[in-house]
């Protein structure tokens, strides 16, 4: 009898090797642990499997699983040559989204939808970057394909996250529940909830929720920090900042984080805590940095991991890395490196540089592009938060206020309260003393509060 996946296909590899591949898909699909080493499994099993060689490929890449990249995709094209022409088209897919080109892989689902690893690449979430820079187009691949899978909960949970990318919350509500109910550890399903409460602004709702289920029937997540975030982000948004120090601390501490999570969830907090008013005596990124490292934050894979970088590199002020991750950007072949994640590293470098008004305006100017960098709204928003830190620092009060109305007219929050406080009448010299970088900040804050007043800036947080 031949080997065959979760959803039918033919693998060409031995009932050993294709148990620990079949497992390994279904946790990473699940975002449960050890999906990784299952299918590493299914390799040391059968060193000929081209879909475990492509898989692990495509973690290294996507996740910074620590695998040899280049060796994988070699073994995997090497090996396709003797697979089915799903396995070979498989793995073309999977070799050409790597070096930046989608097509493949668009193609490829629409001969094989219930290929749903590669399904699952080409939807940005909580497991993926995505595949393409229309977030519309993602949203047609999953819809088309969705139908191939009937009511099974994986498709029901990665469809309510399109629902909530769409806006459409009260369905993604739905659809999210409705597949925690038959799977209640189900990761995209879990995450898809978490967008909506956060979105709506229902923040003590989603807050117990994620609690509960990050001790429950999550507690078993591979990505757990991320659901974490989620949780300290209703936090900050209801100003509870001791709730945030506590999160930190217990649930959130880089070097717990899996692959480039401690980049993606502890860092990108860590900053948005630190500018968030009122907040004191907030954790420095440089563990973040060392734990993420050189490669990743000068050279990162994809442009998500890009911004993050810039983020990161920001608030440890390093500038002159900062200019390294632009100059190799603007040379990327991949256009969002090029247009997008290059000029935000730019831009983040006027803000350390306390350029602040010219690091406003750079910002501003990139808000249409933004949505590029993949990821969702909740973490590309740290982007305009950036802008309204450079906007209070070089006292463009007005335009910071319009831009937190906007903010608020999408959401009720706390926090964006909090900082139109901040754009009322000051004495613009006292204003500008009490007011620092946020590299300046990141980069000292470990050290304890400053002597003197408290910063009640939003662009500062010792």
């Amino acid at each position: 009898m031949r080997c065959r996946d979760a959803y039918g296909y033919e693998l060409t590899t031995g009932p050993q090797a294709a148990d620990a591949y079949v497992d390994g898909i279904r946790d990473l699909l699940r975002l449960r642990t050890g999906a990784a080493d299952r299918i590493a499994t299914s390799i040391a099993l059968d060193p000929t499997f081209a879909l475990g060689h492509a898989a692990l490929a495509l973690l290294g890449h996507e996740m910074c699983v620590e695998v040899d990249i280049t060796a994988r995709l070699a073994d995997a094209r090497l090996h396709a040559a003797r697979a089915t022409e799903r396995e070979r088209s498989h793995v073309h897919a999977v070799e050409q989204h790597l070096r930046g080109d989608a097509a493949p892989l668009v193609a490829h689902l629409s001969s094989y939808p219930r290929d749903a690893l590669l399904l699952s690449v080409a939807m940005p979430t909580i497991a993926f970057a995505g595949v393409t820079d229309v977030p519309e187009t993602a949203w047609r691949i999953v819809e088309s394909a969705a139908p191939a899978y009937g009511d099974d909960p994986w498709i029901t949970g990665l469809m309510a996250f399109v629902r909530q990318e769409q806006r459409r919350f009260d369905e993604a509500m739905d659809l999210s529940c409705r597949s925690l109910a038959a799977e209640p550890s189900g990761g995209h399903a879990a995450h898809a909830r978490a967008h909506a409460h956060y979105e709506t602004g229902d923040h003590a709702a989603g807050l117990a929720w994620m609690d509960g289920w990050i001790t429950g029937a999550g507690a078993a997540t591979d990505s757990l920090t991320h659901f974490s975030w989620h949780a300290a982000l209703h936090e900050l948004s209801i100003g509870d900042l001791a709730a945030v120090r506590s999160r930190y601390d217990s649930q959130l501490q880089p070097r717990h984080a899996v692959g480039c999570r401690a980049l993606v969830d502890s860092g990108s907090l860590l900053f948005r805590w630190a500018i968030t008013p009122d907040a004191l005596d907030v954790p420095s990124l440089a563990e973040v940095a060392a734990v993420t490292g050189r490669d990743v934050l000068e050279r990162p894979g994809t442009a998500f991991l890009g911004l993050h970088a810039a983020v990161a590199l920001l608030a440890v002020d390093d500038r002159a890395a900062l200019q390294r991750l632009a100059d190799w950007c603007a040379a990327h072949p991949n256009p969002t490196h090029r247009e997008v994640v290059a000029p935000l590293a730019a831009a983040l470098g006027l803000l350390a540089a306390e350029r602040s008004s010219a690091a406003a305006d750079r910002l501003a100017a990139l808000g249409g592009s933004i949505w590029r960098l993949g990821g969702s709204d909740a973490q590309r928003e740290i982007v305009e938060e950036a802008r309204i830190a450079a906007l209070l620092r070089a006292a463009r009060y007005d335009e910071a206020r319009q831009v937190l109305d906007a903010r608020l007219d999408r959401r009720e929050s706390p926090r964006d309260r909090r900082w139109q406080v901040q754009c009322g009448p000051v004495d613009p010299g006292s204003q500008a003393a009490r007011i620092r970088s946020p590299s300046t900040v990141m980069s000292t804050a470990a050290s304890g509060p400053a002597a003197g007043p408290p910063s009640t800036s939003p662009v500062v947080a010792e």
